[in-house]
């Protein structure tokens, strides 16, 4: 029973993270069509240095703990589908740490790529999610 409140947690989890990795790229696409110094830039920093420190980060890091936790309990660790997903999940953690040193670089104004990048960013996380969903549901190896 255990197992499962943990599988549900790591869920919800996984949700939030998503969502945030969905939502502050097209923050960036916004931002980037702003001129620097202006009401908006401001609030566009203020909107993504809460939604990374406050949803992503946190998501992330208790998507790792109760996914391992799961890997554990569950006996996954030979599954071949699983180190794919790891490898994945890696992925897109590192995807969340270009995010991340995005969200700094617009918070001092040094931004050059235009929102096209941005918007092609935003497609990344995307495809990661649904190959790792696949992953999870089929197990096809």
């Amino acid at each position: 029973m255990v197992y499962l409140w943990i599988k549900a947690a790591h869920v919800i989890a996984v949700i939030s993270w998503m969502a945030g990795m969905l939502y502050l790229p097209r923050l960036f696409v916004y931002h980037s069509e702003t001129p620097k110094g202006s009401i908006q830039s401001d609030t566009f920093k203020i909107m993504e240095r809460r939604l990374l420190k406050a949803i992503i980060n946190p998501a992330m890091a208790l998507t790792w703990v109760l996914g391992l936790i799961l890997i554990w309990q569950g006996g996954w660790i030979t599954s071949g589908w699983l180190h794919a997903k790891i490898l994945l999940v890696l992925v897109l953690s590192g995807v969340h740490g270009f995010l991340s040193k995005t969200v700094k670089i617009f918070a001092a104004d040094q931004n050059t790529r235009p929102a096209k990048f941005y918007r092609m960013i935003n497609e990344v996380p995307t495809v990661l999610m649904i190959l790792i969903v696949i992953l999870v549901i089929v197990k096809p190896f």
